[in-house]
């Protein structure tokens, strides 16, 4: 299994070691006494194992150890026979049966148990424990402690006690192992791993605690935990993968992630460069409804043994496997570590498409799916775990937006566009309250006499941040998240009450009429009859002056409620205009039946007008000029006008006139301009 161990696994071996794996020598020191000098070994990872520090454990305050059984160790001539007063037992030693804690060991005072009773209690003690001079010189030692590390009791007397169980491997251990020696600190507990000369491991919890000041000693009792971190294991094991594919779970993907963006991950050699590829089956759900979450957990299970299998050919090419994890549901992720660039993760890409190409056979069942891929190479300098999976979120989305089976690669550009939405989204709403909006109108002009007949109303989002924006920058995000109805009814409002103070401020002029677009939305989510209704009761705006525009996809194949509101808008008086025709589902059927006064040819055909020929000059095109033509004569068969758009050129304007063409909207007459441009075009027309 990529990136994972089979089975059981020390904890060790899942995340960065906490403790050290020492190989007990058992063989004598010549030069003991010159270990109170010796420097701290190298420094172990500050990352602790599950069950215990790796450092030093020290209890607070002041520590008044117990009179123990190390008083009645020499002989009856020693000084030390006479016990002293017991101040209580020391605190009892984690993982070690509370029938053998140390206080069972010392005489209560005034007893006249004998010292050589103790001493064969210590000899006897199930708890492998040792005496310890300031020095760090083993004094003496229990048979159980000569048992743990392979060796008789009597061949650890003068041995440096901190080689036996590794207490110099890091700094922070051996200065707590240091203090306690030189009575400054109550305790030290630590965990390590040991190995026994005969090859096997073992994992023990090391505790240090000081004898009575006179004694001049300390007790290294010694706990094998080996049972206890296995179970730990284990657990941790289940813990962090995923039981249906064995693949490592989310949890241990972040896990890993997280520590390879760790900057000594990288900084002490490899490339410094961290890569994804974000997995997503296709069509996974369906599997799941029709044929039963049983066959789709196979199907999981197997697509896992082909990314590992994916994986591990990837890694006898490079030398480092991917890592191959389940994210959730039908979601993998393949890590790259150290990768040398793009083509590397499109190449696992590629090789990760073309294995899921063949079908799976699952107890009968022959099923075909398809995955959707995105690809994230990236230095890991500057990065988090939480910004790559948003980039390989947002690309795995493209890739499926773009086909469905397929990789993508993460593009920086594609990814500041969407940010930008995301940004206009969420600020949609609080702008229309706080009137970042305006209005510029551009004139719809007759093609026979060049006046001025109406202005469409066209909004503007003047930005704090992006600047003005045009509708096709907020209008699809506005009709997403419902704010259309609220800009629209706004934006309705507006332009109605600016055609009527023109045709106040201009009494001799002919009225014009505005023209308004509409989202098929706004039908759907608000009440769009009464709010015009409304609205033109307030501005006393005449209906006729009003004209909304629907894009043709919206008003083709409308029923129910969208074509009630057409028809009603139609009796009350209001002009109706489908805008971009012929560019949509184009049903002539449902043109005769709606309740249309006005067609917009869309801006495709009438840029078709012109070409540049081989003289340079402006030709048109003919088949544009033949569809043209006949939109047109339909269109006035049908009792309805016509309104071109973007016209940009005398010439477009003038074949436009010869065929028929009612009225024209381009920059050849105006760009779209602010309010009171328009009042100066009525102005000079009256």
């Amino acid at each position: 299994m990529s990136g994972t161990s089979e089975g059981p696994t020390p904890t060790a071996d899942l995340i960065r070691s906490a403790v050290t794996e020492r190989h007990i020598d058992t063989s004598p020191r010549t030069s003991p006494r010159t270990y109170a000098g010796v420097p701290p070994g190298t420094s172990v990872s500050a990352v602790s194992p599950p069950d215990a520090s790796p450092c030093a454990e020290a209890s607070p305050g002041t520590y008044a150890p117990a009179e123990t059984l190390l008083d009645t160790l020499d002989t009856p001539e020693s000084p030390l026979d006479t016990p002293g007063p017991i101040s209580g037992p020391p605190e009892s030693m984690p993982g070690v049966s509370e029938s053998v804690p140390d206080a069972a060991l010392i005489p209560p005072a005034g007893t006249s148990t004998s010292p050589g009773a103790f001493r064969a209690a210590f000899g006897a003690a199930p708890l492998p424990m040792a005496v310890v001079d300031r020095e760090g010189l083993v004094v003496t030692a229990n048979e159980s402690l000569g048992a743990l590390l392979g060796t008789g009791s009597g061949a650890l007397e003068g041995r440096i006690a901190a080689d036996l169980v590794d207490l110099a491997s890091d700094a922070r251990t051996w200065h707590a192992y240091r203090e306690v020696l030189r009575g400054r600190q109550a305790r030290l507990r630590c965990t390590r791993r040991l190995k026994h000369p005969d090859g096997h491991s073992l994992w023990v919890q090391v505790t240090v605690a000081p004898l009575p000041a006179r004694e001049e000693a300390v007790l290294l009792s010694i706990a094998d935990i080996s049972a206890r971190r296995e179970l730990q294991a284990r657990l941790r094991h289940l813990q962090m993968h995923d039981p249906v594919t064995r693949l490592p779970n989310r949890t241990l993907f972040f896990e890993r992630l997280s520590s390879a963006l760790e900057a000594e991950a990288y900084e002490e050699g490899g490339t410094g460069r961290i890569g994804l590829c974000y997995l997503d089956l296709d069509g996974f759900k369906a599997v799941n409804d029709t044929l039963g979450h049983r066959v789709g957990d196979r199907l999981l299970a197997a697509v896992a043994e082909r990314l590992t299998r994916c994986a591990d050919e990837a890694g006898y090419a490079r030398g480092a496997t991917p890592l191959v994890a389940r994210l959730g549901g039908d979601e993998f992720a393949l890590l790259v570590e150290d990768s040398t660039g793009t083509d590397q993760l499109a190449d696992l890409a590629e090789s990760v498409l073309k294995s899921l190409q063949a079908p799976f056979d699952l107890s009968g069942q022959r099923l075909s799916v398809s995955a959707s891929i995105g690809v994230v190479e990236r230095r890991a300098a500057g990065t988090s775990a939480t910004h790559l999976m948003q980039a390989a979120d947002t690309t795995l989305y493209w890739a499926k937006a773009d086909g469905k089976g397929r990789w993508t690669l993460f593009d920086p550009e594609r990814n500041a566009h969407r940010m930008t939405r995301q940004a206009l989204s969420s600020t949609l709403r609080a702008a229309i309250d706080r009137n970042e909006f305006a209005l510029e109108y551009q004139p719809l002009v007759g093609m026979e006499d060049g006046g001025v007949r109406g202005v469409e109303a066209l909004v503007r989002w003047n930005h704090p941040q992006f600047g003005t924006l045009t509708p096709n920058r907020f209008i699809g995000l506005a009709e997403e998240d419902g704010s259309i109805v609220q800009l629209g009814r706004w934006v309705l409002a507006t332009a109605c009450r600016q055609a009527r103070r023109w045709q106040l401020d201009h009494p001799d002029a002919v009225p014009i009429f505005v023209s308004v677009n509409v989202a098929v939305r706004q039908v759907w989510d608000s009440d769009l009859v009464a709010d015009v209704a409304e609205i033109l009761a307030e501005t006393g705006l005449a209906p006729h002056l009003l004209q909304l525009e629907l894009t043709e996809s919206a008003v083709m194949g409308s029923a129910g409620r969208p074509l009630q509101a057409l028809q009603a808008l139609s009796d009350m008086g209001v002009r109706i205009a489908i805008d971009d025709f012929g560019t949509g589902y184009s049903n002539l059927a449902y043109l005769s039946r709606l309740p249309v006064s006005v067609l917009k040819l869309d801006g495709s055909f009438v840029r078709g007008f012109q070409y540049e020929g081989p003289d340079g000059g402006a030709h048109p095109n003919p088949a544009d000029e033949v569809i043209v033509e006949a939109l047109i004569q339909l269109a006035h068969r049908l009792g309805l006008t016509v309104t071109a758009e973007c016209v940009e050129t005398a010439s477009q304007a003038t074949r436009l006139r010869g065929i028929g063409c009612d009225t024209g909207q381009g920059w050849l007459y105006s760009r779209p301009v602010a309010p009171d441009r328009i009042s100066a075009l009525l102005t000079a027309s009256s």
